[in-house]
């Protein structure tokens, strides 16, 4: 672990996979991205993973120790400390097949992510992003289902907040996961193309055998969101991507400190609400020539 990095865990691992002594490791990261589980940068994350793979200037942290994750088959019989493991030999060698400069696993319990009170991992995600710097983050969007992924969320922008202004990233993305953001009303959408290198994301996939293996389809699950995003966006005009992730634009709550990020969340939802009703009420009024 790098000298001046002093961490609340002392089980979180800092891994180089480019073999960079620390110092240079810790430079030259232009994009982060901040996920509670093994496997979320790869799968809801991967824009930023394409958009450095040829300069090596993607960062990933993981915050949980993915030991609670579903299991059947060759995998229900592996303990949640094995299981453990398994999910960190996996992350790393994701790291390894995306060029990654960096990957940080923390090794949080969800408990301890999710307790209000505790407040060890927003101050080890502001060591590290004070170090890292990155101008643009990746991290779950606020209206995720998993309570996990919403509390990570909610501490990165804790995080974030503690930072000097002028060293804060320039864009904070929310990307999906357990919930899609279909519903965004098309211009509040991050529109992120993800369609080059199918190969590679399909290689970054396949790593987490422990998961697919394991009795969850998430390859084929964000595969067929990916697709889906693509073609759905617009109803009038050819596609302009074969693969896309939409991301919601959390920046305001790292510019603005004032903003309640659930009121942030909420005001989106309304214009949602707003939008549907509109429809019906243009359904309604409208007659025949």
């Amino acid at each position: 672990m790098q000298s001046h990095i002093c961490l609340h865990n002392k089980n979180a691992q800092l891994f180089f996979p480019n073999s960079q002594c620390p110092e240079e490791a810790f430079t030259g990261i232009t994009h982060l991205g901040i996920g509670a589980h093994q496997d979320d940068l790869e799968f809801h994350a991967l824009h930023g993973i394409l958009e450095c793979f040829e300069t090596g200037s993607f960062a990933g942290i993981t915050c949980t120790n993915g030991s609670g994750c579903a299991r059947t088959d060759s995998y229900k019989d592996v303990s949640d400390q094995e299981m453990a493991i398994i999910r960190q030999q996996e992350q790393n060698l994701a790291a390894t097949i995306g060029r990654y400069r960096l990957m940080a696993q923390l090794d949080y319990s969800s408990n301890t992510i999710r307790d209000v009170n505790n407040t060890n991992l927003r101050d080890d995600l502001k060591v590290l992003l004070e170090a890292i710097r990155p101008t643009a983050v990746y991290t779950h969007n606020l209206a995720d289902k998993h309570l996990t992924h919403v509390a990570v969320a909610l501490r990165v922008i804790e995080s974030l907040r503690l930072l000097p202004k002028d060293i804060r990233p320039k864009k904070l993305y929310g990307f999906e996961a357990w919930r899609n953001l279909d519903w965004l009303p098309d211009d509040e959408k991050v529109l992120l193309d993800v369609s080059s290198r199918t190969n590679l994301s399909a290689a970054l996939a396949g790593v987490f055998d422990s998961q697919i293996g394991g009795g969850k389809r998430y390859h084929l699950a964000i595969e067929g969101r990916r697709l889906a995003n693509a073609t759905m966006i617009d109803a009038y005009t050819p596609d302009k991507q074969t693969h896309l992730s939409y991301a919601t634009d959390l920046t305001p709550l790292i510019i603005d400190d004032t903003l309640d990020p659930l009121e942030h969340t909420l005001q989106s939802i309304r214009r949602f609400e707003d939008e549907v009703r509109n429809s019906f009420r243009k359904c309604l009024e409208q007659k025949s020539p």
